[in-house]
């Protein structure tokens, strides 16, 4: 990936819009990062205005975005989902035809459907949003409960920060682990937040900070090449196994055991990244036991194998 196009429309929001120029326009050379060709289009150029009063002003057509390896497309106003303009659409449409990245964040994904590119895909928004976008898009399968989801080329994330970590995702699988990593340093914010994560956590967060799970998920990182059971972890918690794997769940929408394995295949990915270890060993330090657990696991979360990732992420010293 290297050119990124971000469509804007009257009446943007300028959080969602000034992220995606945070993951994807910042100049990052000095940390080593190659930056990406990136450019603000709209279909008139000129003159854009925000929903809170200002505008920008932007330089580009939408002919960028024709060619551009990843269109994001930004929230539009409630009153513009069900009148789409054409030119965007089209724009849209060409660029999942021609399997370019599309990523829309929060009420852009409205975008995304009214060009047809979500029909028979799963997609989410906003979850104040999932039900209008259900009703009228019955063909698109809504899921109001993850911050983001990825079908193929195309990313729909939630609200306001779910949307960088829909960018943090799709800079994870072009750029590896290690250099997402970095630049989620940069900006100061956690590297990884699964798409499958709850967009809200069910219940209000405890009062006392010795309720917290960040310990208990502090010391699971800290021993990921252990077996580790829901038994020890509640004891850890000070709670019972069956309170503990509930309360789990509403805090970090999955279950101790995905959240576990999802953090062993991010150790992985940083191991092939920066080292030259063999697989039986990168597996005994993630905890999965052996090289084929290791590749079921990769498979299974990022679609390709341990070999073929390092071929292309490494950056390798001698172990």
């Amino acid at each position: 990936m290297q050119t990124v196009a971000v469509i804007v429309q009257d009446g943007f929001a300028p959080f969602e819009f000034g992220l995606a120029c945070e993951a994807f326009g910042l100049d990052r050379s000095d940390d080593g990062i190659r930056p990406f060709d990136f450019r603000i289009c709209a279909a008139e150029p000129g003159v854009i205005g925000s929903n809170l009063g200002f505008s920008i002003n932007v330089e580009h057509d939408l002919s960028f975005a024709e060619t551009a390896d990843l269109v994001v497309v930004t929230p539009v106003p409630r009153a513009t989902w069900g009148s789409i303009d054409e030119r965007i659409a089209e724009v849209v449409r060409r660029a999942a035809a021609r399997d370019a990245w599309l990523l829309s964040v929060c009420s852009g994904s409205f975008v995304l459907a009214a060009a047809g590119v979500l029909d028979g895909r799963r997609a989410t928004t906003h979850w104040k949003y999932a039900d209008t976008m259900g009703r009228m898009y019955p063909r698109i399968e809504v899921d109001p409960d993850v911050l983001y989801v990825q079908d193929g080329k195309v990313i729909t994330s939630a609200g306001t920060a779910a949307g960088l970590d829909a960018c943090l995702h799709l800079l994870r699988q072009e750029l590896g682990a290690e250099v997402t990593n970095t630049i989620a340093r940069r900006m100061v914010v956690p590297p990884q937040r699964d798409g499958g994560q709850a967009q809200f956590i069910a219940a209000p967060l405890p009062p006392v900070a010795s309720l917290s799970l960040a310990p208990v998920t502090d010391w699971m990182l800290q021993n990921l090449r252990v077996e580790l059971t829901v038994d020890q972890l509640a004891a850890r918690a000070h709670m019972s196994p069956r309170t503990f794997a509930r309360r789990f769940k509403a805090d970090f929408g999955a279950t101790p055991a995905a959240w576990l394995a999802r953090q062993r295949v991010l150790h992985a990915q940083r191991l092939l990244e920066r080292t030259d270890l063999g697989l039986d060993r990168i597996a005994d330090e993630c905890g999965f036991g052996s090289a084929a657990v290791l590749r079921q696991n990769f498979a299974r979360v990022l679609g390709t194998t341990p070999t073929a990732y390092r071929a292309t992420f490494s950056c390798a010293v001698p172990a």
